[in-house]
Formats: structure tokens, sequence, C-alpha cells
């Protein structure tokens, strides 16, 4: 007899559905940005004869956005979501103190961080075991470190250098560029942030298909999952 649970609360979906257009268009909006000057370098400042430490073909279209070269429009769209991200976020982070989701959910134990919990749990991920039987509603150790990571780590780093970089906030914090090593820092920070995101959503979707598309997808529609035999 097949079962469900109660797995995902209102305020996670309406998160991860608002973060997933969100995180989609800046990407594109970023990678087309990245064309106009498709060279990585540290420090304060970077043009075309200076030594960049990555440089890249240009994107092709059907990854950017806009799909025509069009700088000004990748930017108006890169701005707009960065401020749904940002403010979605911050929404997120104060419902999940309040609901106590983080506490309940996230929270990394001890014992969970032993050499022997985590190759158990990674040869459970490889032999496609995602959830434990016993507990089929609580998320896992490998789950609970690329969660925090993300939450707490690579969306704020994404942030934080967005605003570094952007000329009027740049006014109001400038301590934020010095802290960072300069714009040219805060630029390469900012794409490998991104690139650390990106991976991170690579990895979900394969994740969901394998674990059972409908399923999960369900569960984050509905919130109740459907417990596997």
């Amino acid at each position: 007899m097949t079962r469900s649970i109660y797995r995902h609360r209102l305020a996670t979906r309406l998160w991860h559905w608002i973060n997933a257009v969100a995180v989609v268009i800046l990407i594109g909006s970023g990678l087309m940005i990245l064309n106009a000057h498709p060279r990585l370098y540290w420090g304060r400042y970077g043009a075309n004869f200076d030594h960049a430490w990555l440089t890249f073909d240009r994107f092709p279209g059907w990854v950017t956005i806009p799909q025509n070269y069009n700088l000004a429009l990748a930017r108006n769209w890169h701005l707009t979501f960065a401020l749904v991200l940002g403010f979605g976020l911050l929404a997120y982070m104060v419902t999940s103190l309040i609901n106590r989701h983080f506490q309940r959910d996230l929270r990394i134990r001890r014992g969970e961080l032993s050499r022997s919990h985590l190759f158990a749990d990674i040869r459970a991920h490889l032999a496609f075991r995602f959830h434990d039987p016993e507990a089929p509603g609580d998320y896992n150790v490998l789950q609970k470190l690329s969660y925090v990571l993300v939450i707490f780590g690579l969306l704020p780093l994404v942030i934080l250098t967005g605003i570094a970089m952007s000329p009027g906030l740049n006014a109001a914090f400038p301590w934020l560029l010095e802290v960072l090593g300069g714009r040219q820092s805060a630029r390469s920070i900012h794409f490998l942030a991104a690139s650390g995101i990106t991976l991170f959503v690579i990895v979900h979707l394969v994740l969901v298909i394998l674990a059972g598309a409908v399923n999960e997808m369900r569960s984050m529609v509905t919130g109740r999952w459907r417990v596997p035999e």
C-alpha cells in the first residue's frame, strides 16, 4: 500500500518555484553580459591587454537571455531578477526561522559528518536509494550539506558580489569592494558563485529524474510526497 507524507511546506514550495525562474533568467542574462567581455581578472582593473585568469569563447544564443546580442536588455533582465532572488531569499530565511524549517530539516548533527555515515550515504546514492525507509521525510546528509552551502554560502555570495559591482550600490557600500579585493575580483567571485549554483541546479535536476520526476514534482507542487515502496 502506497502512503504519502507532507514533505514541503508552502513557503518552501513558493520559494522553490520563484527561485527556479529567477535563477534560470539570471544565468541566461549573466552569460549575455559575460559575452560583452568574456575575460575574468583579479584585482581592481581589467581590460583587453591585462592578464586574464580565465577566457571564454562567446556563449551561443540558445543559452543566453536575450538570444540576440543586447547588453542593455540583458542587464535589465539581470538586475530585475537579482531583486527577485535577493528579496525572495530574505523572505525564505525569515519564514524558515519562524517555522523552524532550518532547525528541523537542515540542522547537521555531528554524527552525520562521520566518515562511516558519509560513505554510507554516498553508497546509498550510487545505488539510487535516496531516502531512509525508517524516516522517509528526512533530508539525508548530502542534501543537507548541499542546501546549506547554497542557501547560506553561494546565494549570499552572488548577491553581495552583485551589489559590489553595481555603481549605485557601490557608492552606498564602498567598503564591500575593498573587502572583495576590487571590482574585477568581485566579478570573478560572482562568476564562481554563479557557476556553483549552476552546477547545483544540474545535479539537482539529475537526482530528481533518478528519484522519480513525477513524484518529486508533485511533492513540490502539493507538498505531499508518495513514499516509494
